[in-house]
């Protein structure tokens, strides 16, 4: 471990030095390797000779200890070293697709979307999947969220916690919240983190997000140079956090939309070729309704692919299975159109027979009686009167 190289034992380190390098948030000679001899020397006003030798005895002393490789190593060394990589699990199985197996440790994973694609309930899921066993997928660790915009949610932590069957104030008092207020702020809260991470054994740290104040801060073409900068050196302490210390990294990213393309999806990830280079993994999220997608758009060894999750009371979820809903909406149909079908068809026969037989009959005798009284009954009485007064005539 880091610890047992003190920096006190390095030659020509005094408690004087270790004052100033401890005041600066060097605590371990991890921290003086990751920093680098320009670093250093502006944070401690040292000299950039005297701190250059200083980062080189620490190194030879990693190297020593096996703590770091070696200037030369054969790939089957690098590719077993890498077996000890911890991975954190989404609980869902699209994602853990998405990402082999899980959030890996010692890399940046970076996730960029439009508003409401689920960045946040990612991370958020994220802080609760961290504490499980590893049996369970987890790495027993605590949580470091920087949070800069404000939407970190302990209620959400809760429900989350209990979906999965935790303890939540257990797993709330295992997340520690940093709330930056601008871009200074943040990058400070890193350079701070070492004493942090030893003391509450933190394997996650998030920043969401990490371009936020930068963007709203440095505005114009005339502060780009320096935004990128200052943003250039913040991914950088997150990713040396994360390889020092063995943990996970996730940042969150905002868009925009580029005007210029007339075909494809318009939406870009901000903060440029700096924050593209340094993330180790990046992932694209979108809506698509009530479901999202996720893309992996950059990594060294994962294919690009597209995976279909949705969000729920656990956090990040798999999208239900629609063989389930197929059946479901068929056992229902059946009932439906067999019940109508044979009540219908008898009543209109039942129906259909007494109104046709029952009018018939009796109109055509009503019209039959009628016409017979009539017809006869004039004809007998005028027939008689007129040969009466006929012959009565002719006898006068």
């Amino acid at each position: 471990m880091t610890e047992e190289i003190t920096l006190e034992s390095l030659a020509g380190v005094g408690p004087v030095t270790t004052r100033k390098l401890n005041d600066a948030g060097i605590h371990n000679i991890m921290d003086l390797v990751v920093r680098g001899p320009v670093e250093i020397s502006e944070l401690t006003s040292m000299d950039i000779e005297t701190a250059g030798k200083l980062v080189e005895k620490a190194r030879e002393g990693l190297v020593e200890g096996g703590l770091i490789q070696k200037d030369f190593v054969s790939a089957n060394e690098l590719y077993k070293k890498r077996q000890s990589i911890g991975k954190i699990t989404t609980a869902t199985e699209a994602l853990d697709t998405l990402f082999a197996g899980g959030i890996e440790t010692q890399a940046l994973t970076e996730i960029y979307g439009e508003f409401g694609c689920g960045k946040t309930q990612f991370c958020h899921t994220m802080c609760v999947q961290v504490q499980k066993t590893k049996e369970e997928g987890g790495l027993e660790g605590g949580v470091l969220y920087i949070d800069s915009e404000n939407t970190f949610r302990p209620e959400r932590i809760v429900s989350i916690a209990q979906a999965n069957g935790m303890d939540p104030e257990k797993v709330l008092d295992n997340i520690i919240v940093a709330r930056a207020y601008n871009s200074s702020h943040q990058i400070l809260i890193l350079e701070e983190a070492s004493t942090l991470i030893k003391e509450h054994n933190i394997q996650l740290v998030v920043a969401d997000s990490a371009v936020g104040l930068f963007r709203s801060e440095y505005l114009g073409r005339g502060t780009l140079a320096t935004r990128q900068q200052k943003l250039n050196k913040f991914v950088h302490l997150l990713v040396r956090l994360a390889e020092t210390y063995n943990i996970a990294a996730i940042a969150t990213n905002q868009v925009m939309s580029s005007p210029d393309q007339m075909f494809g999806d318009p939406t870009k990830p901000v903060g440029g070729n700096v924050v593209a280079h340094t993330s180790t993994y990046r992932v694209y999220l979108k809506k698509s309704g009530k479901k999202r997608i996720a893309r992996m758009v950059d990594s060294p060894h994962h294919p690009e692919m597209d995976v279909i999750f949705a969000l729920g009371e656990a956090g990040v979820i798999d999208p239900e299975d629609t063989t389930t809903k197929k059946k479901k909406t068929t056992k229902k149909s059946e009932p439906k159109t067999k019940a109508p079908e044979t009540p219908d068809v008898s009543a209109e026969t039942a129906d259909s027979e007494p109104k046709v037989e029952a009018p018939e009959t009796p109109d055509v005798s009503a019209e039959t009686a009628d016409s017979e009284p009539k017809v006869e009954a004039p004809e007998t009485p005028d027939v008689s009167a007129e040969t009466a007064d006929s012959e009565s005539s002719d006898l006068k």
